[in-house]
């Protein structure tokens, strides 16, 4: 038995040394964790169960069984983050590359089937340089399976997917599927096809940073939800997104304990500058309204004119979405819908309430915006919200003009409570746009146009630039004052935990895509 037990302690040390020490200095020498600290590193201290260790690829051609390493370049397995568990697979890039073979695909796959069978999240890190070329279909057929496992969990557990070195061609489409992506500066990138490729078609001339950086997806794409300067801040932010999020979609995220006190934020009544054009910065309105240091932002440097990110309020898991004054006037633009809309319907999909705080004073025009489609993406956050069955709840801090009225979360596309700050301005559009619009002609007789514009304009402003008018026909629950927003979200959200609402009998709805 000695000899046995040995055999396998030997076995075992060779998996845990992946593809030998020397590839393990070079990963060090490029600011890199290997994927078993990454997973240690992830996960609660001794939570870490492995399967698969002694997993070898199969393959014959090229002279490949005589290069063998256990785990074939991927560790999977499960622990806890938080005491929460969830299943983990990280790429070992010291191990042919990290590149993905059938063997490699199968431990991918067997643990993102127990992470459904269970109902636990599933985080993948991911380094690779790709597809194994030597098994040719195999390996190709290894990433199908694996995208679609990504389709069944999708809306089911939550997915998590770490970019952390290289990932190209094939492979984004996994990472794209998930939930949240997080991407590493400087030492992670993303592309379908790489610029060698790209200079071959199009003859242009780009670095991979550039092309597909974790600067470029967070600012320009958006496929990167969250940029971390190196793999340890990857992982922190990876803990703490987990732990606003629940299990799977059976379960809400456990209430933190709170102590109910009076709750008056009087720094939220010196916001809002009494010139309606003056922008202000909405994340001062978030931070006085939730608990201390909570809120987690998504998306932070993608489509600036909208916020979105996670909070706590009274120590319940929020997201919020926010219009954001400080950029373009905070319109909703095609960037900015489809970003909101993806985040709406990741917290419908998982329980977790939505906040809306709405200062929009409609959609960006432009033939630009036209031509991208603003109308197919407006509609996308439209139907995100109209299909949303979680608590929802409104509060309109400034403007609210237009369509893009509606589409925040309006009353009449199911909100359950809309409440307005004593500023909100609800309306078709500004006072000043709309009264040269009904007055033109009174305008154009009179000696002094400008006097004549500006006195229609307030008579405008004085019927519609109020909260009042839809305060009155039951559009808004409640005017109430800014410093008493947090108190009331708190009672709101508690007496919405047990909403249930009840769809048609569909397969699935046509969102337009």
């Amino acid at each position: 038995m000695e000899s046995k037990i040995k055999d396998l302690n030997d076995k075992l040390a060779l998996a845990y040394l992946g593809g030998g020490q020397d590839r393990i200095d070079k990963q060090h020498e490029k600011k890199k964790l290997t994927a078993r600290e990454r997973v240690h590193y992830l996960l609660d201290d001794g939570s870490f169960e492995e399967i698969g260790a002694l997993v070898t690829h199969r393959t014959k051609d090229f002279g490949m069984e005589k290069h063998q390493f256990y785990g074939d370049g991927v560790v999977t397995g499960y622990g806890t983050v938080h005491g929460k568990l969830v299943y983990v697979f990280a790429q070992d890039f010291t191990v042919f590359g990290g590149s993905l073979s059938e063997t490699h695909a199968e431990k991918i796959c067997k643990v993102m089937d127990l992470a459904m069978k269970v109902g636990a999240p599933i985080i993948g890190l991911n380094d690779s340089g790709g597809a194994r070329i030597q098994e040719g279909v195999r390996s190709l057929g290894g990433y199908a399976d694996i995208f679609y496992r990504n389709v069944q969990a999708s809306g089911v557990i939550p997915q998590i997917s770490a970019i952390m070195g290289p990932c190209a061609g094939g492979a984004v489409y996994s990472p794209a599927m998930t939930d949240f992506t997080v991407m590493v500066q400087d030492t992670s990138y993303m592309f379908v096809t790489g610029p060698n490729v790209v200079k071959t078609v199009t003859n242009e001339n780009v670095t991979s940073e550039e092309l597909g950086g974790a600067s470029t997806h967070s600012t320009k794409s958006g496929v990167a939800h969250i940029t971390a300067t190196n793999d340890v801040e990857c992982l922190e932010d990876i803990k703490k997104l987990i732990s606003y999020l629940p299990q799977n979609n059976t379960e809400t995220v456990p209430l933190l304990p709170y102590k109910l006190k009076d709750e008056v934020r009087d720094v939220l009544s010196d916001i809002i500058p009494d010139n309606a054009n003056k922008p202000y910065d909405m994340h001062s309105v978030i931070n006085g309204i939730i608990d201390t240091d909570s809120f987690f932002e998504i998306h932070k440097d993608y489509a600036q004119n909208i916020i979105v990110g996670f909070a706590r309020l009274g120590g319940r898991s929020i997201g919020i979405v926010a219009n954001q004054p400080m950029y373009l006037a905070g319109v909703l633009d095609v960037d900015s819908s489809k970003k909101a809309a993806r985040f709406v319907r990741f917290c419908d999909c998982f329980n977790i309430p939505l906040l809306v705080l709405e200062d929009v004073p409609g959609f960006l025009p432009g033939t630009d915006q036209e031509w991208q489609g603003i109308i197919l993406h407006g509609a996308k956050l439209l139907y995100a919200f109209s299909e949303a069955t979680v608590p929802r709840v409104t509060v309109i801090t400034r403007k609210a003009y237009g369509g893009a009225y509606d589409v925040m979360n309006s009353k009449h596309i199911g909100a359950d409570m809309n409440f307005a700050w004593p500023s909100a301005e609800i309306a078709v559009m500004g006072a000043k746009g709309a009264a040269e619009i009904i007055f033109k002609k009174e305008i154009n007789k009179a000696e002094d146009k400008d006097a004549k514009w500006k006195e229609k304009e307030a008579e405008y402003a004085a019927l519609f630039a109020n909260p009042y008018s839809a305060a009155e026909r039951g559009f808004i629950d409640e005017v109430i004052l800014p410093k008493d927003t947090r108190r009331k979200l708190i009672k709101a959200f508690a007496m919405l935990k047990d909403k249930k609402v009840d769809g048609p009998q569909r397969k699935h709805g046509n969102i337009p895509l």
